[in-house]
């Protein structure tokens, strides 16, 4: 009887499974059967994410595991950005333990080098009845890419209006990521599945703080630092380095390196 392995993989805030790069082709080569999750208020507009609550994130990918992990011998989750926190906070909730936890620039704290000196102040505006609703937060040049030929390829995307990331997002939905960032902070020590932490010293989201509290409470814990990113690390310059420390992680040897042309550049 064969061996079946598979892996839910859960995208970024405002994102599709272009947040995740190649990382699906990788893990299918290598023998691994990923599985998407398009998260409450993604896929459509932006304006659909206003009402959305972190509870419905977390449910969806609830259900969404447990549904497949049944399955699988071996069941792996692994998310980038919110869906690392969300991925986090599965973890802990289902106390994962049929196989690895990936996160992959996970933003337990929002303090980049281009977060504003201000970024506090949405704190006060969440107070704010129906103001935080009618906020947007933009999405803007470097786009979380160091890359600079892949920050063309996505500032054109966004220009033709391709439907391959929000443009901007409610405020009220950052309010939802700082919802879900307090779970985080205060359930992360209950998980107890190996742990793998990729995070770029230059993200410009969130600092190596988060990768650091992460490698501090997490008992079984490994931590990647790239030096060549920003936060989406996944199509940025050091992509190779880190789908070949998930491969590594899961247990099976690199992919052989990629250049940036051809189906690549379609991905971006």
């Amino acid at each position: 009887m064969s061996v079946r392995t598979g892996a839910l993989l859960i995208h970024g805030l405002g994102g599709t499974q272009f947040d995740l790069g190649s990382m699906h082709k990788v893990l299918q080569r290598a023998g691994v059967e990923t599985h998407a999750v398009t998260l409450p208020g993604h896929g459509g507009r932006p304006e659909d994410l206003v009402n959305v609550r972190m509870e419905d994130w977390l449910d969806a990918v609830t259900a969404t595991y447990q549904e497949l992990a049944p399955q699988y011998d071996t069941f792996h989750v692994l998310g980038m950005c919110l869906g690392s926190l969300l991925a986090l906070a599965l973890c802990e909730r289902v106390q994962h333990a049929k196989g690895k936890l990936v996160t992959l620039a996970p933003p337990v704290f929002i303090d980049g080098w281009s977060t504003p000196w201000y970024r506090q102040l949405r704190h006060v505006v969440y107070c704010i009845p129906g103001m935080s609703a009618k906020m947007k937060v933009e999405e803007d040049e470097p786009f979380g890419i160091k890359n600079a030929t892949v920050r063309a390829i996505v500032k054109a995307k966004f220009a033709r209006g391709d439907n391959f990331h929000y443009r901007w997002v409610p405020l009220a939905c950052i309010r939802q990521v700082d919802r879900l960032r307090r779970q985080v902070l205060a359930g992360a020590g209950n998980i107890s599945c190996p742990t793998l932490v990729v995070h770029a010293r230059e993200d410009e989201l969130t600092s190596l703080k988060s990768a650091e509290f992460l490698q501090t409470i997490l008992p079984d814990v490994r931590v990647v630092v790239l030096e060549n990113s920003y936060h989406m690390i996944c199509v940025d310059n050091d992509r190779d380095l880190v789908t070949n420390s998930v491969l590594e992680f899961f247990g099976y040897p690199p992919a052989p390196p990629r250049r940036m042309r051809g189906a690549d550049k379609a991905e971006a």
